[in-house]
């Protein structure tokens, strides 16, 4: 498969997973937390999809698209592994997470964090969304969309 399929294929899982979500999110008291910012384009979605909730994005720097930016107090700057530390407890209604580097290697070392913090910030029954597996004993699997296929993006509820 191609680089762009490949692309293609990981936007899509996410625009069917988080829009098959939303209505069990909306629900669901909380904010709701974007894990790696990036240029924004998840970020607007989540504004279009939660337009009256309070939705913070995380990343190292804000490289978003200028109308994709969110502002100074929903926008969270440095190292996710710490920063997003601040928001356990927060008890979130979603939180995303798409900060896979496709590097076995790298992807392996944010694992040894990712699945802490996104149990962490989640309140009960909170759903967490993301394009590395989260292996946590608060966090339980559940079915994917079928248009998207397995291992490609994951889902999870908080216990």
């Amino acid at each position: 498969m191609s680089r762009l399929d490949s692309f293609i294929r990981r936007l899509s899982a996410q625009r069917d997973i988080l829009n098959g979500v939303a209505d069990e999110v909306r629900a669901l008291d909380g904010p709701v937390l974007e894990l790696g910012l990036g240029n924004g384009r998840t970020f607007d979605h989540l504004r279009e999809l939660f337009p009256d909730r309070r939705i913070v994005a995380f990343d190292r720097a804000a490289n978003a698209y200028g109308p994709s930016m969110p502002t100074a107090d929903n926008l969270v700057l440095g190292e996710i592994k710490e920063t997003a530390k601040t928001f356990v407890g927060a008890n979130a209604s979603l939180a995303h997470a798409d900060i896979g580097t496709g590097y076995e290697d790298k992807d392996a070392i944010t694992l040894t964090w990712l699945p802490e913090i996104m149990a962490g910030v989640l309140g009960a029954g909170g759903l967490a969304v993301s394009g590395l597996p989260l292996e946590h004993p608060a966090l339980q699997p559940l079915p994917l969309p079928s248009t998207v296929k397995d291992g490609r993006y994951f889902i999870y509820r908080r216990k």
